[in-house]
């Protein structure tokens, strides 16, 4: 507990931005006796520190070893007190929670009529900002005061709040199941990736179809229809339904169109809307209409509708960096990166403390990719390397067994074919026990393994085996999946034909859009 407490108040304080520290000392110093308190001087000490120092706080202040605990406990409250406080956290949803408690207080106070007027008033904000929950405990409070106390405002009064509170309550059920199986179904994609087989598509299919609710669309609002189209973008991506993906993101963005004065309320469901877009782009391949997309989701960074804190700084750095990786794969384009990569790892280090581990890795693997396609294959190793010892992560399967896969083949190309064996041997162990052994993945640890021994005048027709056998796969609905992350066809062309592998990659994409 104190650990944890510790923690959190180090991390907070050190995310302070100049003018919420500057609200803190005008907070504080509201009273004269706060100038020389005990967790303000907590604070000044704290403040100073680049790394937690216990010590140094018991000797720069007053509070005793015994005191430490509570004082960190009073100073972290008085924080969040500061920062509610500061207008840049004074978003719609905290206003409509202030008024409801300003309520709360005329109501205890016996002031009826005032407190149903003040309810009545930010009802109608919280409806025309799709803020259902709250909507439903402002009717709630509006019942306990109409049935306790005769206010005689209205002769239907009591029909009317009924009606609303069960038009509400039906709205909020649907929504949390709604929300419950976009996550549920987002869990299984992170934990295992895309469908590995007809057999586990038509359970996810029956799955969706169980999970479900009854609902009329035209009765649907805002966020109703939100989750429902995450519920199917996850379904899209899960059976590998990349038009269905498609569909489904230009819904979601489309849905910020009509409702555009919630994008400040929903600035990360906004942004993410167009970051799916792109995805779905990428898998299909559409370079021309991803160019435009990531363009319009840079600029829409610079719309002041968009507020400006951390942890939009933080998913604006990974849908846009992400995509423009994307991006080069698209295009081909492997060369003149190391100005991207660096931004890219200096960004990974700044928002280390909000960014989850399994994106970091994507990242990795993404770079990884591209100094494989550079012909750089020491670097892709390096950076293969901190996806493979990660033994602390949960992160989709079907990523991890493709890292090894990587490194088994940038190995093979650095040279550094001397310990192949013992490689082989621990990827097909890993695959093994990950259950998720494809006919892709078969046909290259087979491949991999004897091509040590293989002599170099044999070495031209044993790519062109492999080549021969995996092209069958290509178009194939779940064994295709090996081709999203990694270019083995281009790989064996470059062999086969004695080119780099960056410019079959440049010639494919500059063909499909001749």
């Amino acid at each position: 507990m104190t650990n944890d407490l510790t923690e959190n108040l180090f991390s907070l304080i050190k995310s302070l931005s100049a003018s919420e520290k500057r609200q803190f000392s005008l907070y504080v110093g509201r009273i004269g006796v706060n100038s020389d308190s005990k967790f303000l001087n907590l604070y000044k000490v704290m403040l100073r520190q680049k790394k937690y120092n216990e010590a140094e706080i018991l000797k720069g202040t007053k509070i005793t070893k015994i005191q430490l605990s509570n004082v960190k406990s009073h100073l972290y409250k008085q924080l969040l007190i500061s920062l509610r406080l500061n207008p840049a956290h004074q978003s719609i949803p905290v206003q409509i929670r202030e008024q409801v408690d300003f309520a709360y207080i005329l109501y205890h106070k016996g002031l009826y009529q005032q407190s149903l007027k003040l309810l009545d008033k930010v009802k109608t904000l919280a409806i025309n900002y799709e803020e259902k929950n709250l909507t439903y405990e402002i009717l709630e409070l509006e019942k306990i005061i109409e049935s306790q106390y005769i206010t005689r405002s209205m002769s239907n009064r009591a029909e009317i709040l009924i009606k609303e509170t069960e038009d509400i309550s039906n709205l909020n059920t649907i929504w949390g199941k709604l929300s419950n199986l976009s996550l549920e179904l987002y869990s299984i994609f992170l934990k295992k990736g895309y469908c590995k087989s007809e057999k586990e598509a038509d359970e996810i299919k029956a799955y969706f179809k169980e999970k479900l609710p009854e609902y009329h669309y035209q009765e649907l609002g805002f966020r109703e229809r939100l989750w429902l189209y995450k519920c199917h973008l996850w379904r899209s991506f899960l059976i590998q339904d990349f038009l269905g993906c498609y569909r489904y993101s230009m819904k979601w963005k489309d849905l910020f169109i009509e409702y555009n004065h919630l994008i400040p309320i929903h600035p990360v469901s906004y942004l993410k809307g167009s970051h799916y877009l792109l995805e779905s782009l990428f898998y299909l391949n559409h370079t021309e209409l991803f160019e435009q997309t990531l363009k319009q989701l840079e600029n829409s960074l610079r719309d002041p509708k968009i507020p400006h804190n951390d942890n939009i700084s933080a998913l604006s750095f990974l849908y846009v960096y992400s995509n423009k990786l994307n991006l080069r794969f698209m295009k081909g384009e492997f060369s003149n990166a190391d100005e991207l990569i660096e931004k890219i790892n200096d960004k990974v280090v700044k928002f280390r403390g909000r960014l989850d581990e399994h994106h970091i890795m994507v990242f990795y693997y993404k770079i990884a990719c591209l100094y494989f396609g550079d012909g750089n294959n020491k670097k892709c190793i390096d950076f293969l390397k901190k996806i493979i010892t990660n033994k602390s992560l949960e992160m989709r399967q079907d990523l991890m067994c493709f890292a090894r896969i990587l490194n088994l083949v940038a190995h093979y190309e650095a040279g550094m074919d001397y310990h192949l064996d013992s490689l082989v041997k621990s990827t097909y162990k890993f695959l093994i026990k990950m259950d998720d052994m494809h006919e892709v993945q078969i046909e290259m640890i087979k491949f991999l393994r004897k091509l040590p021994d293989v002599s170099p005048l044999d070495i031209k027709d044993e790519f062109r085996k492999l080549h021969s056998t995996l092209k069958k796969f290509e178009d194939h609905p779940y064994e295709r999946r090996a081709f999203l992350y990694l270019d083995i066809i281009s790989w064996l062309e470059s062999n086969i034909e004695n080119r780099p592998v960056k410019d079959i990659m440049m010639e494919k994409s500059q063909e499909y859009y001749r």
